[in-house]
């Protein structure tokens, strides 16, 4: 079973009183709101909130930090790297290729540092120098935490190098040991200068360190028992420092930045050949010794000691805890979970630890206006609740502009989100005619393969028409092609585009054919019946006959069925045709026209059969 982890920390927001009163939040995808209620929990007196204050608590507020960005930039290509690394892969190649990803990871972190380091120098105002120099520390712990664990788990350094290793790692992140070496091997007389003895370098190969370091130590075991240097106390404390003597290394605490660079110190002169297994029992020792009771581990000392107890998931838990986001346990376990060393840690609650810190890094991710793309690719790289995380995170996405939603849309088109696609296609097709563009409002609409928002379209399209004489975005409505099946409004309104187009090329024939079959086959609403008689007017005027007496009783018939027929309930006062003069006036030209060319029609027949 898992451990369960203690009561979480209290927040207190400032001006709220919860002993009072009750208080309401609300959760966001990457933040929660707060604010006080008008209830009062014992007392029924004024419901009037105390605190008249909204508060917006984020949890990764670490996406806002302009350096730290490049962070998450940079680690971002290195993270896509990694998961593009060849798992036929084996031995010494793979294991190459993951202390080399390892390193980068490492320099962006050092990259960043710097860069934090002197803007924390320039800044002006002290609060903000303090916050950048506090990011620095933070950092620099997380780089020296990562080293480490390269060093433990990625490079399994075995015994003899694992030491060498560890002075590489005490050289790098103390920083006065790399500028005391260049002071001391820059002077006239390097063994003369003041800090020689204050050093503990070391630049030998293995061997070299091993046959010395037992030269050593039998010369120093020898003088120290003979009682050589009784007479230099000096001397014979540098004889105990050499024999790894606890108590003559904790004498020189001052020129130990740390209990870490004491147990390195420490193994270096009592067991520079120390085994992997081993490092447990002396780094818990060497930081009982350093602190000595008077103070307590930080969080980073229980993080370092879990590494030296090859802990690999207590690392992470700590890490988890002491920093304030999710990159760096979730970037290290990625890693680490490619290195085969957290295959047997499922969670109870479906997933893996991997995918567990990594959904959660890239739902910090996507509160962020721009580093939302970046969380895509991260839960690309979850099996098992990757794409429903993505699916719920993508719809949350304020889509300001048009060219954001295509980025958006484009990225669910690409991974077959239908639903997500749908969503924001119908999202921009209503912005679209909140904005009176039309056109553009069509599009969406097709694209999201809704009818009703393309019946409704259509219809504004086909009131604009009747308002304007003519239709606004011809070229879209020219090409609609299959798409114009989505509805029947829509349909309606690809085909009587194409009537117009056949009567202006002359097609008289064709278009009163078109004309009729949109009336008579319903496919045409009522209230556009009116609109599409007007239209067969000038047909039915012209010289030759261009409707058939049968057509021309279809025409008739659908004349007096919306005459005759009382308007629906629900449509306006306006149509109501018997009332309105100008329909009225309408509809004689209508009769009139049709009679005559019924007569004409049949004549035209008649005197085609007796011929």
């Amino acid at each position: 079973m898992e451990e369960l982890d203690g009561e979480p920390t209290v927040t207190l927001i400032p001006g709220v009183n919860s002993k009072k009163n009750q208080m309401y939040f609300d959760w966001g995808p990457g933040e929660m709101l707060v604010c006080e209620t008008s209830f009062n929990k014992k007392e029924k007196s004024e419901m009037v909130p105390s605190c008249p204050f909204i508060y917006i608590i984020r949890k990764d507020v670490d996406v806002y930090s302009q350096i730290l960005r490049k962070l998450f930039n940079e680690s971002h290509g290195i993270f896509l790297g990694l998961q593009r690394i060849d798992e036929e892969l084996t031995g010494k190649s793979r294991k190459s290729q993951l202390v080399r990803v390892s390193k980068n990871y490492r320099s962006v972190i050092r990259a960043c540092m710097e860069e934090m380091h002197q803007v924390a120098i320039a800044a002006k105002d002290p609060a903000n120098g303090r916050q950048f120099s506090s990011q620095v520390s933070i950092l620099s712990a997380m780089e020296l935490i990562w080293n480490l664990c390269e060093i433990l788990f990625i490079e399994v350094a075995p015994a003899g190098p694992l030491l060498l290793h560890l002075l590489d790692w005490v050289r790098l992140h103390v920083c006065e040991v790399d500028s005391l070496s260049a002071d001391v091997l820059g002077s006239e007389n390097p063994s003369k200068h003041d800090s020689f003895w204050n050093l503990p370098g070391n630049t030998q190969t293995l061997t070299e360190l091993e046959l010395k370091w037992q030269h050593w130590h039998e010369e120093c075991e020898r003088y120290l028992q003979d009682s050589t240097f009784a007479t230099s106390p000096h001397l014979e404390s540098l004889l105990k420092i050499m024999l790894g003597d606890e108590a003559a290394l904790l004498e020189q605490k001052e020129l130990l930045s740390n209990w870490y660079h004491f147990l390195v110190t420490r193994l270096l002169y009592s067991n520079p050949t120390v085994k992997p297994i081993d490092l447990h029992y002396y780094a818990q020792s060497s930081l009982d010794l350093f602190l000595g009771g008077e103070s307590s581990p930080e969080p980073l000392d229980n993080i370092l000691l879990a590494a030296f107890e090859f802990d690999i998931h207590q690392v992470i838990k700590e890490c988890s805890i002491a920093l304030s986001n999710w990159w760096f346990v979730a970037h290290l376990t990625d890693l680490l979970d490619h290195c085969k060393l957290l295959q047997s840690h499922n969670l109870y609650f479906g997933s893996n630890m991997r995918e567990f810190l990594l959904l959660e890094y890239a739902s910090g991710l996507f509160a962020h206006p721009s580093l939302w793309q970046l969380g895509v690719d991260y839960f690309d790289y979850c099996p098992e609740l990757g794409r429903v995380s993505l699916e719920l995170h993508i719809e949350r996405i304020p889509l300001n502009t048009e060219q954001k939603a295509l980025k958006v849309l484009r990225i669910c088109e690409q991974r077959q989100m239908t639903e997500q696609v749908r969503s924001i296609c119908k999202i921009l097709a209503m912005k679209a005619v909140r904005n009176n563009r039309l056109g553009s409002a069509l599009s969406w609409s097709i694209r999201a393969k809704d009818a009703a928002f393309a019946t409704l379209v259509s219809d504004r399209f086909l009131r604009d028409y009747c308002e304007r004489g003519c239709f606004s975005d011809l070229d879209l409505i020219d090409n609609l092609g299959p798409a114009m099946m989505l509805s029947d409004r829509l349909t309606f309104l690809g085909k009587y585009r194409e009537f117009h187009r056949m009567y202006g090329e002359k097609r008289f024939a064709d278009a009163a054919s078109l004309l009729l079959s949109l009336m008579t086959s319903r496919i045409a609403p009522r209230s556009f019946w009116m609109t599409l008689l007007t239209d067969a007017l000038p047909l039915l005027e012209q010289k030759q006959v261009i409707f058939s007496a049968e057509q021309t009783y279809e025409l008739m018939r659908c004349l007096e069925d919306l005459t005759s027929r009382r308007p629906v309930h629900g449509e306006s006062d306006t149509e109501q045709l018997q009332d309105d003069d100008i329909e009225t006036t309408k509809v004689e030209m209508l009769r009139l026209s049709l009679a005559r060319n019924l007569a004409r029609a049949i004549i035209r027949e008649g005197s085609l059969e007796g011929s």
